[in-house]
């Protein structure tokens, strides 16, 4: 409580006791041997006056003195004893540093004026007392003119030290609180960049996992197409030539829708993409450029009034898929569509992936705030042979991933009668 804003700043250095630095502990005890000396001298006139010994004056004198070595630490102990001494007429130097190094501490500020009025009273009386008896022979000592000569002296003498401490102890609370503001600003302002990083790393992630969704709805099933009508074009090359003419003219034009989209998602890519330099991208860059790139992708994707083709493709590999709509057909925000056709279109790929020559039913249910589809295939036919398609398993999870992002509802699983079926349900409204 009583220690100074200068004490704080080394709060927890413990070399030189209460002083923070060596320059304070040299400074307070130059201090305190000019007020030992001081005091000691004043002694030798207080010996005289009170019939003691000199030595015990000086003595007494210097004691007095070394007590400003401690007024960072107890300025109050420093203060109280400027007072008792006043009578003494020793320890001015001591008074002066006591009051202002006082009024810069942390003390209260009523303790500070009640020991500041009381130091003052004291070296009123002393001076009030001293000057009457040096202008007893001169002027009428019972006038006005002593108090009011040792009232401007006392105030003189004390007030100055008071208000520079005063003024000291306020600018130093002020640096304080604008030092603690500059470190908790420097700390809000490391959080938000963290939090801008992770933001931008989010929008990284989540910018390559729709490219990736993307590569794989598109690929995937233009690819399993391919690859089951080049198996049924090796079956029937030699028996049929027209039927293979036919299914090489299906996979050349599915290679070309393939590589269509491919080139219309670079493009995208290409178009969203922050021009190349040396300097450091903004953080606020990397999301803009996600965000566009998403927009422009749901634009161009596909639409559920292509889910009739969808599955005329599939028919033409030879499977039987049956597309049923339920519900007056109306427009989709463009994410919703493309969500949908997504879902049907990896749903058939799985089919043509793990049920060779089953039966698909797929349905689709235009409600009054979401859209629902549903793709169900029976049991696969032994009697068809596979193609052999690789799979990486991450199809229903692209699928569940594309509805939740939504707000819908995805369920896949096996069917009671040995086939799989997947569902999902959009709001329109996203």
């Amino acid at each position: 409580m009583t220690t100074t804003g200068a004490d704080r700043d080394a709060a927890g250095v413990g070399t030189w006791w209460w002083w923070g630095r060596r320059r304070s502990a040299v400074f307070d005890g130059a201090l305190a041997l000019v007020s030992a000396l001081e005091c000691a001298v004043e002694g030798v006139g207080f010996a005289d006056k009170a019939s003691l010994p000199v030595p015990l004056g000086v003595v007494f004198g210097l004691f007095v003195g070394s007590v400003l070595l401690v007024r960072r630490r107890w300025p109050v102990a420093v203060v109280l004893v400027s007072i008792a001494v006043a009578p003494a007429e020793m320890g001015f130097l001591m008074g002066i540093v006591g009051l202002y190094t006082l009024a810069a501490s942390e003390v209260p500020r009523r303790i500070t004026a009640v020991l500041a009025g009381m130091s003052t009273l004291a070296v009123f009386v002393v001076t009030v007392v001293r000057m009457r008896q040096d202008v007893a022979q001169d002027i009428d000592p019972s006038g006005w003119y002593v108090p009011s000569v040792s009232l401007f002296m006392t105030l003189g003498l004390n007030a100055p030290p008071v208000l520079f401490g005063l003024y000291i102890g306020a600018r130093r609370r002020l640096m304080e609180s604008l030092r603690e503001r500059a470190d908790s600003l420097e700390q809000e302002l490391s959080l938000l960049a963290d939090r801008a990083e992770q933001r931008a790393q989010w929008a990284r992630q989540e910018e390559r996992t729709r490219i990736a969704r993307e590569m794989h709805d598109v690929v995937a099933h233009r690819v399993s197409l391919m690859v089951v009508h080049a198996a049924a074009l090796q079956a029937v090359a030699l028996k049929d030539p027209q039927k293979a003419v036919r299914n090489a003219a299906l996979v050349g034009d599915m290679g070309r829708q393939a590589l269509t989209e491919l080139r219309e998602m670079l493009g995208v890519l290409r178009e969203g993409a922050a021009p190349a330099a040396p300097a450091a991208v903004p953080l606020a860059a990397v999301g803009r450029a996600a965000a566009a790139a998403a927009e422009a992708a749901a634009e161009d994707g596909p639409c559920l009034g292509a889910l009739e083709a969808l599955c005329q493709q599939s028919r033409l590999a030879g499977t039987v898929v049956e597309l049923v709509v339920v519900g007056e057909a109306r427009p989709y925000a463009p994410e919703v569509e493309r969500t949908a056709y997504r879902v049907v279109q990896e749903a058939l790929t799985n089919v043509h992936k793990h049920a060779a020559g089953a039966k698909v039913v797929v349905r689709l249910a235009h409600r009054e705030a979401e859209v629902a589809m549903q793709v169900e295939n029976g049991p696969s036919d032994a009697a068809v042979a596979g193609v052999g398609l690789p799979s990486g398993g991450n199809g229903l999870v692209g699928m569940r991933e594309r509805v939740v992002r939504l707000g819908g509802v995805f369920v896949s699983g096996p069917t009671d009668a040995g086939g799989f079926k997947v569902s999902a349900v959009l709001p329109t409204a996203a």
